[in-house]
């Protein structure tokens, strides 16, 4: 996949058919859309395109109030979109200025004369332009007029509820893994920094890498303890991770941390990447580090129980 960040030097495309949208998360919602995007480029003979902004609208825009949270970090979302076959990835500058685009001028501008697109595929509620106005029926109107064809897509169903990143949100919030993995169509995953903690997991037995996420938009699962797998050095070790504050060691230090199993090496400043797949408990404050260490005993057999059940490479959606 060849990303743009140059919209003057955009190559010209051949039958190019193109999505638009913010895509966090590249849940199973948004694959059926891109799914359907690089399946009409292939019947045509064309170019598959996705357009998506940077950094998300609702990072930019006050009247959404606080900055949302991201599912992926931006490099994880443009692997993930790579991975699904698409052939380019055109990032455009989200401002202020930008919000301020009439839907029609944005079609027209850069749908249109710069993209000169064959085809546009979008979700069944999807908006263009300033305040959301570009709908459906005003897109098929201007559609119609320049040529150019539309193809709605509708929307993926899970337990009767619509896939979306909000609803993966949520999950993530309550810390329902299995949920929002499920709608994902992988495992939720947090990368960051191996950086120093207070060492007492070595002291019970449990070393920890104490994982400073790399983005501070990154959104954090809920508190608690969790099954994971562990990427570092392009293996993967199965272990258990904690989100929190470790109640009985410190209950006031927040830190994600993470024992890998059948592992024993120095990596203090090196890249993990954590990918969870159940949330076990909730931190739970013991009397004494005894009483902990039996429990983190316990969570291991558990956790060695729910990996074994699972797929063993989060790396691509299944």
């Amino acid at each position: 996949m060849k990303i743009h960040r140059q919209i003057d030097t955009l190559p010209a495309f051949s039958y190019p058919v193109v999505t638009v949208g913010t895509f966090d998360g590249v849940h199973l919602g948004h694959r059926r859309i891109i799914g359907r995007l690089t399946e009409i480029a292939a019947a045509r003979g064309g170019e598959s395109i996705v357009v998506t902004f940077e950094p998300h609208p609702r990072m930019v825009l006050a009247q959404y109030g606080t900055a949302v949270k991201l599912i992926n970090t931006a490099h994880r979302k443009y692997e993930l979109i790579a991975g699904l076959g698409v052939d380019h990835l055109i990032i455009l500058p989200f401002t202020r200025e930008f919000s301020k685009t009439p839907w029609e001028t944005f079609i027209r501008a850069f749908i249109v004369s710069t993209l000169k697109t064959s085809c546009l595929v979008v979700g069944y509620d999807h908006r263009f332009g300033h305040g959301r106005q570009g709908d459906h029926d005003k897109l098929l109107h201007l559609a119609h007029e320049t040529g150019f064809c539309v193809e709605e897509v509708h929307p993926l169903l899970a337990d009767g509820m619509e896939v979306s990143s909000t609803r993966i949100r949520n999950a993530l919030h309550e810390g329902n893994i299995r949920q929002a993995n499920s709608l994902l169509g992988y495992p939720y995953s947090i990368t960051g920094k191996v950086v120093h903690g207070n060492r007492i997991g070595h002291r019970l037995g449990f070393p920890t890498a104490n994982i400073e996420a790399e983005d501070k938009y990154k959104l954090i699962a809920a508190n608690g303890v969790y099954a994971a797998r562990v990427l570092y050095n392009g293996h993967l070790y199965d272990g258990m991770g904690n989100i929190g504050v470790r109640p009985t060691i410190n209950r006031h230090s927040f830190a994600i941390e993470v024992n890998l199993f059948d592992f024993d090496a120095e990596i203090y400043g090196e890249i993990l990447t954590v990918f969870f797949y159940d949330r076990l408990r909730d931190e739970v404050r013991f009397d004494n580090l005894e009483q902990l260490k039996n429990q983190l005993q316990k969570d291991k057999v558990i956790t060695k129980k729910v990996l074994a059940a699972t797929a063993d490479n989060p790396l691509q959606p299944v």
